[in-house]
């Protein structure tokens, strides 16, 4: 499914199957797809609301075409969101330092 069939389908409130969802994903991860399908896709898709077989099929297409990262043994991830309105402090950034 190309990403204007797609859109045909999501601006008449209809959902996609997860096949349709990761073949309109493959399309815009292989650049098949101009600035503004992709714009009109991720918007047509958020107002009628995204179903889980439509989040499923566009996040594996994302894990098939993200790079992989071989980061050995002996790695710690300190990455924190920043933004999540939790009223936290974010220490992220000092903790990579003192690590």
């Amino acid at each position: 499914m190309s990403v204007k069939e797609a859109l045909g389908k999501l601006v008449l409130g209809r959902d996609l199957s997860r096949v349709e969802a990761r073949a309109a994903m493959r399309s815009l991860v292989d650049g098949e797809a101009t600035p503004s399908q992709i714009a009109g896709f991720a918007i047509a898709l958020r107002m009628k609301g995204e179903t889980p077989d439509e989040i499923a099929g566009l996040a594996e297409v994302m894990r098939e075409a993200a790079t992989r990262v071989d980061a050995g043994a002996n790695v710690v991830d300190v990455v924190g969101t920043g933004g999540d309105g939790a009223g936290t402090f974010n220490i992220s950034t000092v903790s990579a330092l003192v690590l």
